[in-house]
């Protein structure tokens, strides 16, 4: 069993105020129907509310606390602004209790500040980065990971993602300066099976285990090969199948893709 260092939280018991509850869904749709096997149980959690827009402009934010969220790989960090508000936000590398940060053109190029593409220095580290202005960073939040800036065109800039993806992003959406946070959580090995089952997830059978009536991989006498393309347990193909569609309005936006050199 491996597990990642706590040293840098500073705080055990999360804000009140931008707590909510976490329902439990267990794989099932709005029907009530498994959609998602080997899902259910797992500890109980409460949701950490985490501003992703980032739009207190002009406005500067202390760090009060690092803290653990149940809910994502990345540690985040509690910030106390000068107008009274609290929030919270994804703890980049470097952050610490008693650190200031600021969104708007004119922030510091320093890790946890907030600026649009355009007020960013070509070649700079990025998350939490907005697909479209105003929404919200949709996309590099979790641990460890980082975008690169890699050149601004006009009314785009081109941005290198963690995948190796090569895209254009308008220069008026917001990213975060920095890498995420908590590093280390890549080496995790969680080393049993109960801490697989307080994550919410189930055992799996194979199919090849099953009956005839309960997968299209069971029956036969011993060990059977599968004798037909892999399928899922409702006969739907599986294991290679492509289910992306296409195409899609963003693909205009790509300019290298991540499987490029495969």
């Amino acid at each position: 069993m491996v597990n990642v260092s706590f040293d840098e939280i500073t705080k055990s018991t999360p804000e009140k105020s931008l707590l909510k509850p976490l329902k439990k869904k267990a794989g099932r749709n709005s029907r009530g129907v498994v959609t998602v096997r080997h899902r259910g149980g797992g500890a109980k959690r409460r949701m950490r509310i985490i501003d992703f827009a980032r739009n207190k402009i002009g406005v500067p934010g202390t760090v009060a606390a690092i803290e653990y969220d149940p809910n994502r790989t990345a540690r985040i960090a509690l910030i106390h602004y000068a107008d009274g508000d609290k929030r919270y936000i994804l703890a980049p590398l470097g952050l610490g209790v008693g650190d200031s940060v600021l969104a708007g053109e004119g922030a510091e190029i320093k890790p946890g500040n907030v600026l649009p593409l355009a007020a960013i220095p070509e070649g700079t580290l990025l998350h939490n980065l907005e697909y479209e202005p105003g929404k919200g960073g949709q996309i590099v939040r979790s641990a460890g990971t980082s975008a690169q800036l890699l050149i601004k065109e006009g009314k785009y800039s081109l941005v290198r993602l963690p995948s190796g993806e090569v895209r254009r992003f308008m220069t008026t959406c917001m990213a975060t300066i920095g890498q995420v946070g908590n590093v280390e959580r890549q080496g995790i090995k969680l080393g049993k099976a109960g801490r697989t089952r307080l994550l919410g997830r189930r055992p799996a059978v194979r199919g090849s285990a099953m009956t005839p009536r309960d997968h299209p991989h069971g029956g036969g006498e011993g060990r059977a090969p599968r004798g037909m393309a892999p399928k899922t347990p409702k006969g739907k193909p599986a294991l290679g199948k492509k289910t992306r569609i296409y195409p899609k309005a963003s693909d205009k936006l790509i300019v290298r893709r991540r499987n490029a050199a495969k």
